[in-house]
């Protein structure tokens, strides 16, 4: 029998109140069944709500610095669980080990950085325009922030979110995605054992349809910061709109790497193959597009194709595997359909485009390492996101002709080129319409204490972990004291 798990709520594990549940299914093995959670609804998020509501005043009034010995407690305790955190991670994600374990390790990094944030919530001190008057800053908490995960990297992703959070005073109410839901639990068992008070976290189970819209819809949130495709960040946007409540997004991607025809050929290959297949294509930092210079494209698509054809597909299980399963079927489906797609633009399919199905193959959902070559700009597969273990590749004559390919996308989050020309480098930085820029490296993700994000349709404008993330847990306050002994006001003070 499968192990049941529950809501956390007010420091309490308690069912869903209507009874419904869900099965948490193994994306490598889809017989195989690990756990059974709360379907949960409006009801299960107001409890929740009203908790983290009641636990918000004196949680906010706890000093940033006591605040972070917590944060840093639980990172201790998670760097101890590192290896039971991350198995989760393979059965859950399905995952290799390897990628697992830099999840876990990604986690931790930002639960210490945050802790440390906790002796650094800086304001500022500045001289006031008038005279004897003392003018500082000071950040204050949100409230109640309604924080909703994806299922790509649901351990990193939590931690990402909810240190920032937890560090500048805020309680929170967790909805992590519905594919991914033990790994939250887990992530609440171990602040729980670092000594986060009652009600401070919450944990809902559920879909995003019931569970997460009336999160989002919740009037006593008063922050929803969420992580996954446009689509539904767009909906989100407009449901916080509705009410003024403010909003936090972090979304997809069409990320393109340029490979110049003075770049280190090998370096450049070994790292699209990198950013595009692992964790089965499924970041949205991972390298969708690829842009060649003409004078390399036939020795570069060779080169990638050879070594792509190197990669094992398999169970996160099997310490060989290069290319994990996607996450579900309604995935797979996706990415299937977009395979159809690229055929009938005209693209060239010149390695993979088939689901695997068999021998063990047949219990999963396995999809092989895809290339598509000859692309252009306008076709459907080289300007939505795919979320998934497909590539194309595009044909230039010039840097410039690069630089207007690369920006011919409504995403812009990661974006990387290779070339040994140091002008043409800081150019492409320069000019790529991007969040986060590489030279000479793949399009992976961040280091937690730099910004993360994106522009155009990649996100709303914020920035996660780093400093920048307390920008989106707090509110500035701005504080003048006035030791004249007088009347002053700046607006009436004559020049």
């Amino acid at each position: 029998m499968s192990k049941s798990f529950k809501n956390f709520i007010d420091s309490k594990w308690v069912d869903s109140v209507s009874g419904k549940t869900f099965y948490n299914m193994n994306p490598a093995n889809k017989d195989e069944i690990l756990g059974v959670f709360p379907l949960s609804d409006a009801h299960d998020i107001d409890l929740a709500v009203q908790a983290a509501e009641k636990a918000f005043k004196e949680w906010s009034r706890v000093t940033p610095p006591m605040r972070g010995k917590i944060l840093f407690e639980a990172g201790k305790i998670m760097a101890k669980k590192k290896t039971e955190l991350a198995q989760t991670l393979v059965k859950e994600v399905g995952k290799t080990m390897k990628e697992a374990l830099g999840e876990v390790k990604a986690a931790v990094d930002m639960l210490y950085f945050m802790g440390g944030e906790g002796r650094r919530l800086y304001g500022d001190t500045t001289y006031s325009e008038l005279p004897n008057r003392l003018a500082i800053t000071k950040r204050y908490p949100i409230g109640v922030c309604g924080i909703i995960t994806p299922w790509n990297f649901p351990l990193s992703s939590i931690s990402w979110k909810v240190s920032p959070a937890l560090i500048c005073g805020n309680t929170v109410v967790l909805k992590p995605a519905r594919d991914t839901p033990e790994t939250a639990n887990k992530f609440v068992e171990l602040m729980q054992e670092a000594g986060l008070p009652r009600g401070v976290l919450n944990l809902v189970h559920g879909s995003g349809e019931e569970a997460g819209e009336a999160l989002v819809k919740h009037k006593d949130v008063n922050l929803i910061s969420f992580t996954g495709s446009s689509a539904v960040g767009r909906k989100i946007a407009a449901l916080c709109g509705e009410r003024l409540a403010k909003v936090s997004l972090e979304l997809g991607g069409k990320n393109a790497v340029i490979v110049m025809e003075d770049c280190d050929l090998d370096l450049a290959v070994d790292s699209v193959v990198r950013g595009a297949f692992s964790v089965a294509g499924e970041r949205c930092t991972a390298t969708s597009r690829v842009i060649v210079h003409q004078s390399i494209y036939d020795n570069f698509t060779e080169k990638l194709a050879a070594e792509t054809k190197k990669l094992k597909v398999g169970s996160g299980e099997d310490e060989s595997t290069d290319v994990c399963p996607v996450i579900n079927e309604k995935q797979l489906n996706t990415i299937m359909r977009y395979v159809e797609i690229g055929k009938k633009e005209g693209a060239k399919l010149i390695l993979g485009g088939n689901r695997l199905t068999h021998g063990v193959y047949s219990r999963g959902f396995y999809f092989e390492p895809t290339i598509f070559v000859d692309v252009r700009p306008d076709m459907v597969i080289a300007r939505e996101e795919i979320f998934g273990p497909v590539l194309v590749v595009f044909k230039v004559n010039s840097f410039e002709e690069a630089i207007e390919v690369h920006n011919a996308t409504e995403y812009g989050l990661s974006g990387s080129i290779f070339t040994r020309n140091v002008n043409r480098a800081m150019s492409a930085v320069d000019r790529m319409e991007t969040g986060v820029c590489y030279v000479n490296a793949p399009t992976f993700g961040s280091e937690v204490h730099l910004p993360f994000g994106g522009v155009k349709k990649s996100g709303g404008g914020h920035r996660e972990v780093g400093k920048a993330a307390l920008e989106v847990f707090s509110d500035w306050k701005t504080i003048y004291v006035d030791y004249s002994g007088g009347v002053q006001n700046v607006q009436f003070h004559k020049d």
